[in-house]
């Protein structure tokens, strides 16, 4: 009886371990070691869930260009972070062994980007069904996820559109 509550309590613990890697503080921990350069332009994950990630980035002397703004790869960065650790979490909660890669970007630029910028990308419903086919069909599956950045007003200052190629590793 001792031992089955003992497994019990251990599965518990290592579900509750598997489903807390994507917390906000290891995100960003994961952003120092992995990914320093976006680490130190300010970029920071402040929100994550199974439909979508936020990150935000404010305009300061390491980040910005000539003019006085956002510098166009701060943004690329944040943006791409957003849709990556959606896609990241949810192949991670399928078990498999997937690889993920950007084939395309393009983003626009509408307004100047200054003060603190947040960075949302709604798409992680529509990540599971790709993982899955991918999964069924053994064949790489592409995935275009949309990053939009905001100012502290909420207007837009930028949007991304990301291609994400997801496939079985062999």
């Amino acid at each position: 009886m001792i031992a089955w509550n003992c497994r019990k309590c251990c599965t518990l613990w290592a579900y509750r371990h598997k489903m807390s890697k994507f917390t906000v503080k290891k995100l960003n921990r994961f952003l120092l070691f992995k990914l320093p350069s976006a680490y130190i332009s300010g970029i920071r994950v402040s929100s994550i869930n199974d439909k979508e990630a936020l990150a935000t980035v404010k305009h300061q002397w390491i980040n910005q260009n000539p003019f006085k703004s956002l510098y166009w790869a701060t943004q690329g960065m944040a943006s791409e972070l957003v849709t990556g650790i959606l896609v990241m979490k949810k192949i991670h909660e399928s078990g498999k062994k997937i690889s993920m890669l950007v084939t395309t970007q393009t983003g626009n630029f509408t307004k100047k980007a200054i003060g603190k910028i947040t960075f949302i990308c709604s798409d992680g419903d529509r990540i599971q069904e790709t993982i899955d086919l991918a999964i069924s069909s053994g064949e790489g599956q592409t995935l275009i996820m949309t990053a939009e950045g905001f100012n502290e007003e909420f207007e837009s200052v930028s949007k991304f559109e990301y291609t994400w190629s997801i496939k079985m590793k062999e």
